[in-house]
């Protein structure tokens, strides 16, 4: 749906976060007279009150007969269409579409390069515009990773190239895709999706429903090795031999070996198969992906996923905030194999199995595990038994100050504090990022050095 379809509508917005502020902001551009109902928290009306606009109305509580008075909502990703009271407005007739929706439905030059995954879709987004800027183009770097689409509505002039992160609340939003690119697949967000399955069948709607001219998926996921691609739709495999791959630390392009993985700032091997990936992106898009590889080793890292902050009396700390699966905090503790690893671990509790996490542990003890968090107990009941004998550290922690004590403690002049949660931040925490900062302060770092994501925007 076109933003100037939404004229003469009842319109509301739900949700008054940045995705939120962004459709509010695109609206006023577009349609300034526009009425507009905001549903948001009472701390979100405040700013809202200020803008004294006579054609925007302020709900600070909402429920599906308030919904159901509007015939459009655009709602914030984190809202689930499936629970109420989303679900019941929608048997009513409310059609809900999201910020990123109205984006894609705009006519804009550029080609559009969409990337998702369980894990690791930031990096490898912020990778292929790294490596598209390399080569001279005008590239835009946009979407879940911190920058709304719809704050690049207009931008001129437009960018070659529009390197998109998205999330399994926005895959559904994209349409007239080039590139779709998918990672991995492994459970998340089953709270929002309601199930496994759903979770899939919603992640892969990018290759499924946006019908991209081209997929790169990953060859060594099952799910997307069995995935009905449509006829349309070419693929292009990596994590293949007969495509990018990596052996060891080497990156390949089929038998020729083009970059040793080691000298590049991505750390442990799904990071250097999200390089694999990026790479194959850019040969998707016809360039010299060969000859661009080398430009990797210039790649700033993105903050919060196994960002070494520094040392301290000895300690290497690494905020891994970012993680919110245990399978990531397994990838976590792959990268520190041979070093001593005090791990904090736990958060939301979305009750995913941590029984991956506990035969990890076992296999290869670390030197601590602090439990922390709404499902810190549970976590902490499932390793108990695997600590008798005194074959690792295990404590359960309050609040960050006294998990970095404990692991401080257990490590003392040598290791890795690594916080990889392997769960969401909510409660306690706005977002990952806000965790992570935390973690930072109380390892004894400044937690405003740490935050930038770069190359966001177009350049």
């Amino acid at each position: 749906m076109r933003i100037s379809e939404l004229e003469g509508k009842r319109v509301a917005i739900w949700g008054y976060g940045r995705e939120g502020r962004s459709a509010l902001a695109a609206l006023r551009w577009r349609l300034p007279s526009q009425p507009v109902t905001v549903f948001c928290s009472h701390d979100e009306a405040e700013p809202l009150r200020e803008m004294q606009d006579p054609a925007l109305r302020i709900e600070t509580s909402v429920n599906a007969e308030m919904l159901a008075g509007h015939e459009i909502v655009v709602k914030s990703p984190g809202i689930s269409p499936y629970t109420s009271p989303a679900a019941d407005a929608a048997l009513e007739g409310v059609r809900f579409v999201g910020a990123s929706g109205l984006w894609f439905a705009e006519p804009r030059a550029g080609r559009r390069i969409c990337i998702t995954g369980s894990k690791g879709k930031s990096t490898t987004t912020a990778l292929v515009a790294h490596l598209l800027r390399a080569s001279g183009a005008r590239t835009a770097l946009a979407g879940n990773i911190g920058l709304p689409l719809l704050e690049l509505l207009d931008v001129q002039p437009p960018p070659e190239y529009w390197a998109i992160e998205l999330s399994s609340y926005q895959t559904g939003d994209a349409a007239d895709v080039d590139v779709a690119v998918v990672l991995n697949l492994f459970p998340e967000h089953l709270d929002w999706h309601g199930s496994e399955a759903r979770y899939y069948a919603d992640k892969l709607r990018l290759v499924t429903q946006a019908a991209p001219r081209l997929a790169v998926l990953n060859a060594g996921d099952q799910r997307l090795v069995e995935l009905d691609v449509p006829a349309d739709t070419r693929v292009l495999w990596f994590n293949h031999a007969d495509g990018w791959h990596l052996r060891e630390a080497m990156v390949y392009r089929g038998d020729v070996p083009v970059l040793d993985a080691r000298h590049v700032a991505l750390p442990g091997r799904h990071n250097r198969l999200n390089l694999c990936a990026a790479l194959a992106t850019i040969e998707a898009l016809g360039l010299d992906a060969v000859g661009l590889a080398a430009q990797a080793h210039s790649f700033r890292p993105l903050p919060h996923r196994l960002q070494s902050l520094g040392l301290r009396h000895g300690i290497e700390s690494v905020n891994d905030s970012i993680s919110t699966t245990p399978q990531s905090a397994i990838a976590a503790l792959d990268c520190y194999r041979g070093r001593r690893v005090a791990i904090l671990v736990g958060g939301y509790d979305r009750g995913l199995d941590w029984g991956i996490f506990a035969e990890r542990i076992a296999a290869e003890p670390v030197a601590a595990v602090i439990t922390m968090g709404q499902n810190g107990p549970r976590v902490f009941e499932k390793l108990k038994p695997l600590s008798l004998g005194n074959r690792f550290f295990l404590a359960e922690a309050e609040e960050m100050e006294q998990a970095v004590k404990l692991g401080l403690q257990v490590l003392g002049h040598d290791g890795v504090l690594l916080l990889s949660p392997g769960a969401p931040s909510f409660p306690r925490y706005r977002d990952y990022a806000e965790r992570g900062r935390h973690f930072a302060q109380a390892a004894g770092f400044d937690p405003e050095l740490i935050c930038a994501i770069p190359g966001l925007g177009v350049a």
